[in-house]
């Protein structure tokens, strides 16, 4: 999220600095699976958000590999499409939440049995209903979030590591930020920190309510390819509209070009605690194999866990902070941030510099109603 706004503003003649504590994608944005998705939104402003993203993310990737000089792994941005399946029981639902989102521009193309055995020739006979989401993408993201922020530092952004301690300025009015490297003046900070958010924000006077939701994922050895699409349960779509706060999982399942094999997903709130333990990886791998049999005889090579920033009313944070002048967050899309990386960079930049959009920053803003009775 950083590096995409940092590029937006730098390629909009913005002098930009960037504060990273630990460098590029050094946390959540390398502990994801670089989801570009639109097949889990629900009707809404994020479905509109991540319509628009997902849009700007071909052009984008194409740019950044193309672009990319000697030695920069490139985006390994892949159009596969997802599938979305439901066992005996939740054909209705799929049905219905498809047809939903049909009627907000996402194309979502039913299959029936012949059609997803060529797609999907690995998948179990058990699945009783598919749809098939032509848009839905991947990057590896931690490449991804590198290559954005390399073409930033090429039209002048500066990076500088160090850990953000204060702000600069008088109460109600930033103009800048104290960090462990030294004080940076600046007109606008913008507060990129993904589940460090909240307490980025409180150090610099704000009051932001950005919670971490810790999530597992499980990696295959290398084999030959056997899942040809981003192929997940539709029981996904409710963990992710979910507030609860204890363990849930779902089934995702995807190839990548290395030969791996990634499995999720699981969401839980247990503040920034990183004992995992084995339950979100015994409950994710045994969903995995329902889906995908031949999965009970391959090998894990490892797993990892990141932590997402979660806002409670499951909207993105994007605008200026209604309470500290100079302040602008771009935060809380959970999951999600780097599928909906290139749209928010817009809005920040609409924010920062007044620049023109046809994305509606009003859903988003730090002020809504939502998110503010939560602080």
């Amino acid at each position: 999220m950083g590096a995409a706004c940092a590029l937006a503003l730098a390629e909009r003649g913005a002098e930009v600095v960037v504060v990273d504590r630990v460098g590029v994608a050094g946390e959540t944005s390398s502990r994801c699976e670089g989801n570009l998705l639109v097949s889990d939104k629900a009707p809404g402003p994020e479905a509109d958000l991540a319509i628009a993203s997902n849009a700007m993310w071909r052009d984008l990737a194409e740019r950044l590999d193309a672009d990319r000089p000697a030695g920069q792994p490139a985006t390994e941005f892949e159009a596969k499409g997802g599938i979305v399946v439901a066992f005996a029981g939740g054909e209705a639902a799929l049905e219905r939440f498809a047809d939903a989102q049909r009627a907000t521009g996402i194309r979502a193309e039913a299959m029936d049995a012949a059609a997803l055995a060529i797609a999907e020739p690995f998948l179990s006979p058990e699945v009783a209903r598919a749809i098939r989401y032509p848009d839905d993408a991947q990057v590896q993201p931690s490449n991804a979030t590198q290559a954005l922020l390399a073409t930033a530092l090429r039209h002048g952004a500066r990076l500088v590591i160090a850990e953000v301690t204060g702000g600069l300025g008088r109460p109600g009015r930033l103009a800048g930020v104290r960090t462990t490297a030294g004080p940076i003046a600046a007109d606008v900070v913008v507060d990129c920190a993904g589940p460090w958010s909240g307490e980025v924000a409180a150090r610099l006077g704000a009051r932001l309510d950005i919670r971490p939701r810790r999530g597992v994922i499980l990696v295959t050895t290398p084999m030959p390819q056997r899942v040809f699409h981003k192929v997940y349960d539709s029981d996904y779509v409710g963990a992710v509209g979910s507030g609860d706060a204890a363990l849930q999982t779902s089934t995702v399942v995807e190839s990548t070009p290395g030969g791996t094999v990634l499995i999720g997903s699981s969401r839980e709130r247990v503040g920034f605690d990183e004992r995992t333990g084995v339950a979100p990886a015994a409950a994710m791998a045994a969903k995995a194999v329902r889906l995908f049999p031949f999965l009970e005889h391959t090998t894990l090579l490892r797993s990892y866990f990141g932590f997402r920033p979660y806002a409670p009313d499951h909207l993105p944070v994007i605008g200026p902070d209604p309470e500290v002048a100079g302040l602008v967050h771009a935060t809380g899309h959970e999951g999600a941030g780097i599928g909906l990386a290139p749209a928010t960079a817009e809005l920040v930049a609409h924010a920062v510099l007044g620049t023109p959009t046809a994305l509606d920053p009003r859903p988003f803003l730090p002020s809504r109603r939502g998110l503010r009775e939560t602080a």
